[in-house]
């Protein structure tokens, strides 16, 4: 092993160990915890899968089809998969709102959707697309027609599909899926179960904020969610302007029963940072 390599898997392996078990509270079990795996991009899916595990985390999400069998090995699952993305495509500007782009979307979820459901897993992540000049209206008609054709795929696997909802304003410039009423609107007009919105907490407060009540009047619409600090999806304590212990007992509250992921990028020690952000979470 490369001494660099040594060191560095030393320094991890020192870190995840002081968060064995015993070493920290138990978990309450009110919220079901997951940890997106892009934030913690200098470990491994192994290593952040280890230190998930020694925190009580269940999930490791965000993941491609190679990396499940990693989590799948400390006995946790991926809450929220990839979807598939076509060559020379981006995953978040080609979405279903433009009917050129499902001639690779639809065979390639439909496989997709199948992959979750063999690996035991029961959601998939997707995208509106960016507007591109379209309108609101003429996007949501294309993504109903395009997320119609694989509802029967969805139900037979019984896996979720869930749109992010994400910001336009500061991230995602032009993304078309950056409001929860465009996304509800959506949801209801597919009219199934086996498709909702994942909320993304960070997103929504740059874009209208009035988090709580949002949760409480859309929750039925809602499969799964993300944190992350406001502004700069940083930590998620009182350095930033979420009040996420509050946030999370409003979402119990609902009766959710999936998984809140983490998905603020650590300024600190990343694994130190994440324990801090469960706990602040665990109502």
């Amino acid at each position: 092993m490369e001494r660099r390599e040594f060191v560095r898997t030393g320094l991890v392996g020192a870190a995840a160990a002081s968060l064995l078990p015993g070493a920290i509270p138990a978990l309450k079990g009110n919220i079901n915890h997951s940890v997106c795996r892009w934030c913690y991009r200098d470990l491994t899916v192994e290593e952040l899968a280890q230190a998930a595990a020694r925190m009580g985390i269940s999930s490791v999400e965000l993941l491609e089809p190679e990396e499940w069998p990693i989590v799948k090995k400390y006995g946790l699952t991926c809450a929220m998969p990839f979807g598939p993305v076509a060559e020379g495509k981006d995953r978040l500007a080609n979405g279903f709102n433009h009917p050129a782009d499902h001639e690779w979307l639809l065979p390639m979820y439909r496989e997709r959707i199948q992959e979750v459901a063999d690996a035991g897993f029961d959601r998939v992540i997707c995208f509106s697309g960016n507007r591109h000049g379209m309108s609101d209206e003429e996007g949501l008609r294309w993504c109903v027609k395009g997320l119609r054709e694989l509802l029967f795929a969805a139900r037979e696997a019984d896996v979720t599909l869930c749109m992010e909802l994400l910001n336009s304003k500061v991230d995602h410039a032009d993304y078309m899926c950056d409001k929860t009423a465009w996304g509800v609107t959506l949801v209801k007009a597919l009219n199934s179960e086996h498709f909702k919105l994942l909320y993304d907490i960070y997103h929504m407060q740059i874009m209208e904020g009035d988090v709580i009540r949002t949760i409480r009047d859309n929750h039925q619409y809602i499969g799964h969610y993300h944190t992350g600090g406001n502004p700069g999806r940083n930590e998620i304590d009182d350095t930033q302007e979420l009040n996420y212990p509050a946030i999370m007992r409003a979402i119990a509250a609902t009766g959710y029963a999936g998984h809140v992921g983490q998905e603020f990028i650590p300024s600190r020690t990343p694994l130190v940072s994440l324990q801090q952000a469960i706990h602040i979470c665990d109502v």
